[in-house]
């Protein structure tokens, strides 16, 4: 059976979500999307804790919440702390997975006496990591800690801003818990195969949505293959590695997360790794730090070259959402009707975005849409899509239509 997973979501209850999002929003959207387990979010905020309740019912044992129409939820949440280690400020986000409710429950009190969860979806704690892990284990040995979007800048475990060199060194005598890591929007799977330190971890790969859109939910999944269903399941399919049982991720193109190359937002500078060291990791405009972004720190702690495949590598597929396809051959944006109505009668023929696609042939694609989306379609199926990188909180323009193909010829994408 195949289970196409997101993990890592929000409720409207986080900062900077959509005010939208609930328990049934969610399962209508991911149904449209093509996944088919979602984590819950935000499990410590009291409010949506308590629709949580109202709305998933717990399967005897298995780690598994249904809606009343069956559809799987796993309890997951994030947390950020923030802290002083070796006279430096550091900032961890991490994704939480727990069993069940009882456990969540647990995890919520002991949370309390450290401060206030009522505040935002994703509550901000002092404590350091590996204190956190530890007083996590003590509750409950199955609740799982993960890293997450490990390389973002401002919040991520090996991030320029505030994050640490290696896992012994964040999480230290709580290491051997971390057995998996979140790649985030702005690296995928073969930028951490460079990196010999996440050798022995899951490479897992999660939306970090803020809405229930479509080109927001289940735009990066871990894709797993279980005769059963349960959390026990899923988390050892995590950690064996088997690329029978965990078979695939779906990825954000890297470039087109916020943070893979380096610049100046404020500026508009844009640079390579190469181009940041002839400035000295300086603005060229207005001579402030550039924030350097993903590609940079990774080539910064990288033992291995560019290319370097492991044995047994976890495949993964980089995909553009269907509305920004279409919104991107159209030169408007995923919000309008024109898109919406194209994007609404693909699914009607095809029932899923990630079956249009991955799967569904062009011949197919024709009877329903304009040769040139099909084209593009295509394009995003065989990783053909050329960026502009992100940088420093801007995502990534993809190029997807003949007028912006022509702009570029045969420019490196530096040039830009």
């Amino acid at each position: 059976m195949q289970i196409i997973t997101d993990l890592h979501l929000h409720s409207r209850f986080s900062r900077a979500c959509s005010k939208s999002i609930d328990i049934p929003l969610l399962e209508q959207k991911a149904k449209i999307k093509g996944a088919t387990l979602l984590g819950t979010g935000d499990f410590t905020h009291p409010l949506w804790l308590r629709e949580l309740k109202q709305n998933l019912t717990e399967e005897d044992s298995i780690g598994i919440l249904k809606t009343k129409t069956s559809f799987p939820f796993i309890l997951t949440t994030e947390i950020s702390l923030m802290y002083t280690q070796e006279n430096k400020g550091r900032k961890i986000h991490l994704v939480i997975l727990a069993p069940d409710f009882e456990t969540v429950d647990q995890i919520n009190e002991m949370l309390l006496r450290h401060g206030r969860l009522d505040y935002d979806g994703r509550p901000i704690f002092g404590m350091t990591s590996p204190a956190l892990v530890e007083k996590l284990k003590s509750i409950n040995q199955k609740i799982e800690i993960i890293p997450a979007h490990i390389w973002t800048p401002w919040f991520g475990m090996f991030g320029s801003k505030s994050g640490f060199n290696s896992i012994k060194e964040c999480f230290q005598d709580q290491a051997n818990h971390i057995f998996a890591i979140e790649t985030g929007l702005s690296s995928t799977p073969d930028m951490n195969w460079r990196i010999k330190d996440l050798d022995n971890k899951a490479i897992l790969s999660f939306s970090d949505a803020h809405s229930a859109s479509s080109w927001r939910l289940a735009r990066e999944a871990t894709i797993f293959n279980l005769n059963n269903l349960t959390y026990p399941a899923i988390i050892q399919a995590m950690k064996n590695k088997d690329p029978s049982t965990f078979t695939s991720t779906i990825e954000y193109y890297c470039e087109q997360g916020k943070y893979h190359y380096d610049g100046h937002r404020n500026c508009k500078v844009r640079l390579t790794p190469a181009e940041s060291r002839k400035h000295g990791n300086m603005c060229p405009v207005c001579s402030n730090k550039l924030t350097i972004g993903v590609l940079n720190r990774v080539e910064e702690l990288a033992e291995r070259p560019e290319g370097f495949t492991p044995p047994n590598a976890i495949p993964f597929k980089r995909l553009i959402p269907l509305s920004e396809i279409i919104a991107g051959v159209l030169n408007t944006t995923p919000y309008t009707k024109k898109t919406n109505e194209i994007h609404e009668k693909l699914i009607a023929e095809f029932k899923t975005e990630f079956n249009i696609l991955l799967n569904t042939p062009e011949e197919q694609l024709n009877t329903i849409v304009e040769p040139t989306i099909t084209k593009w379609i295509l394009k995003n199926r065989n990783q053909e899509i050329r960026f502009l990188p992100g940088y420093d909180g801007e995502y990534g323009i993809p190029l997807l239509n003949e007028k912006q193909e022509q702009q570029l010829g045969q420019k490196s994408l530096s040039e830009f």
